[in-house]
This record gives structure tokens, sequence and C-alpha cells, in this order.
């Protein structure tokens, strides 16, 4: 049992506060249009360099077995300075596509040692109770992407004060974690590399069914966040109303932090697995009803979106907790940091199909290839369970 109270707390903080930088670029796509005469495959191109930036450093992590060679602590704080610095580039007054592109990756790359970390840092506290933990930590990061919009959108639009204070906050979450967070109790660290890891992973059954299903979420999971902004533009350009798209688009992925950490508390009566399922299930079907949601009243719509907000990220602290409870603990952070690259993978490649479909295909009709994850991933955990 942990016997330090102040630990979750903090880490749940470090975690909402780092993972402002994930969406900072995409709060910020008018000024960055402006610069670099992008015009909407900016949204491709912003949030995927990050996706790929945070596939790219989380296999470096995991093939380095970096989060469990070392101290999670003291790599979380490393790689959310390096973060902090690389979101600071986006102010700059001469950047151009390629420059985008470059920070953006940056920002990814180093964001791999702070989301798979700081749920690493998680399972060496928390043994029992990880999913109601992680549930709680997923849920910062949601909040944390959310951030951005938030601020954009409800305190302050001026892009210089967005990028400086999610910066800042990430520079302050980093230093929090070295300071107050040592090495959990049920770390144990390898002492050399095993290059074979991850393969031998994957032949275990409960953490391959775990993984796929994971996967399934993440093709959905971005895609719909990425494209919220789009979907609000449309509805208020198709109906005539006037919904601030940055203030709603973050009160529907915030929305989803509720829902995770409910999910953590239901894990505890329910089991991690029947939680993922029943989220995951719900939101493929909210996905197949998108297309109606643009055309009812705009309340029913931003009823529907945040529900459909929340139920899609509800699943992925409980299909962390079963990736991680398949596993020795000494492979833990090897094995999330492999499921989060390669689920982030598959994210670049549903992103980048939006994007080039919303130039094909009418926006209400736009989220429908999102139900793909779900199918698949509900067809994958419908076998014997993990």
């Amino acid at each position: 049992m942990n016997q330090k109270p102040h630990i979750l707390p903090l880490i749940i903080v470090s975690q909402f506060t780092c993972t402002s930088l994930w969406f900072a670029g995409n709060s910020i796509l008018e000024r960055l249009i402006e610069k670099t005469n992008l015009g909407t495959e900016i949204i491709g191109y912003s949030l995927s360099s990050v996706q790929f930036g945070f596939i790219i450093g989380s296999l470096l992590f995991a093939i380095l077995m970096i989060a469990d060679r070392f101290s999670p602590s003291r790599v979380f704080m490393i790689c959310a300075l390096l973060a902090a610095l690389c979101n600071l580039f986006l102010l700059d007054d001469q950047i151009t596509k390629w420059t985008l592109i470059g920070v953006r990756f940056g920002t990814g790359f180093f964001l791999a040692g702070i989301y798979p970390v700081g749920m690493k840092i998680a399972a060496d506290y928390y043994e029992k109770d990880l999913g109601k933990a992680l549930g709680y930590l997923v849920g910062a990061l949601v909040f944390g992407t959310a951030l951005p919009y938030l601020i954009s959108g409800g305190w302050n639009n001026d892009p210089v004060t967005v990028i400086k204070t999610v910066s800042g906050l990430a520079v302050f979450g980093g230093i929090s974690i070295w300071l107050f967070v040592p090495n959990g109790p049920f770390r144990k660290p390898s002492a050399q590399l095993q290059w074979a890891a991850g393969i031998r992973l994957f032949k275990i059954s409960p953490f391959r069914k775990a993984a796929f299903g994971y996967f399934g979420h993440m093709w959905e999971l971005y895609a719909f966040w990425a494209f919220t902004p789009l979907a609000i533009h449309t509805y208020n350009t198709t109906q005539a109303t006037a919904i601030s798209v940055p203030l709603w688009t973050g009160i529907s992925i915030a929305l989803g932090s509720l829902s995770c950490i409910l999910g953590g508390y239901l894990s505890q009566k329910m089991g991690s697995l029947k939680v993922a399922k029943i989220a995951l299930a719900s939101s493929g079907f909210l996905c197949l009803l998108s297309p109606m949601f643009f055309v009812l009243p705009s309340e029913l719509f931003l009823f529907g979106w945040c529900l459909w907000g929340m139920a899609v990220v509800a699943d992925s602290p409980q299909f962390s907790t079963l990736v991680a409870g398949s596993i020795v603990p000494e492979l833990k952070g090897t094995g999330l940091t492999l499921v989060n690259a390669i689920g982030f993978a598959i994210s670049i490649v549903s992103i980048q199909l939006l994007s080039y479909l919303s130039n094909e295909i009418h926006t209400p009709y736009l989220f429908l290839i999102l139900a793909l994850g779900p199918f698949l991933g509900m067809l994958n955990l419908k076998s014997k369970s993990p």
C-alpha cells in the first residue's frame, strides 16, 4: 500500500501541465496559417508531426529501455524541459512549414519521456489500484490536451500568451516530478538491455489482446480531437450559429478527463476489461451516429459531441492497466512505451486519412471512417479474454 498520499496528486498535476504541449500548435492554427501560407492541411502537419516524433521517441525509449534502466522521474523532468523549449519555437516570426514540422516533431519526441514514463511512475507506486491511478493520470493528460484550447477560447486568445503559458507549465511539472517523486516501491530496474523484449511481449496473449484493443481505440481518439474544430466550424456554417470553436473544442476534450476518472473507479468493481469494452463500444456507436449531430439544434449537437468526447477516451487508462498487468515489473516501462508508440503510429494514419478526405467528403460524413477502430478493437476483445 502506498504510504505517500502526495505522490499521485503530484504525478497528476505534472502529467497535466506537461501534456498541455500536445495540441499547443493546433490551438494557434490561425497564426501559423498566416506565417506559413498553408491551408487546412496544416491540421494534419501540426499534429501528425507531434505523433511521429512521439513514435520515434517511444521506440527509441523502448529499445534502450530508458524508463526501466534509469530513474523515471529524472527522465520525465529532462524531457519536460526539452519539450517546452521546442514548443517555444512556435513563436518564431520566420517560422516555415518545415520549421513547424521540425519543432512539433521535437515536442512529440520528448513527450515520449512524459506520457508513458508518467504511467510507469504510477505503476511503480500503485500495484493493486493501478486502474484507478491511471484513470486519474490519463484524465490529467486529456485535460492538459484541452488546456491550450481553453486558454484561447476562454481566457486569452493571444498565441504568444498561449504558447508561453503551456511551456511554463511544462517546466513547472517536470521540475516538480524530479524534486518530489522519488523512485517507487514497486520499481524493479533492468540491469541490461534486452533487445528482443518487445517481440517477446507480443507473444504473451493477455498483453497482445490488451495492446490490440488499445490500437483500435487510438485509430479514433486523436483524429477525433484533431478534427473537432472542423466539425464545430462546419456546424456553425451550415446552421448559421456562432459556437466558439476553441472553447467548445476544449470543453469536449476536457470532459474526457472526467470519464477517465469515473472509469478508474468503475474498474475497481467491474474490472478494467469490462470498462474498456463498454467505452470502446459506446464511442464506436456515437461515431456511427455522428452525421446526425449536424442537423440537430445547437444544444443537442454540443451534447452529442461532448458525450462522444467522454466515451472516446475512457478506455485508454484501462487498456494501459491491462497492458501493465500482463507483464513482469521490470518490463512495464518498455511494454507501455512500445504499445504507445504503435498506437500513435496508427493515429497518424487516421489523422492523415481524415486530412485528405476532408477535401473530398462532406464533413458530417467524415468521421464515419473512425468507427473502423472501435469495430476492430471489439472484434479482438470478443475472443478469449486477456
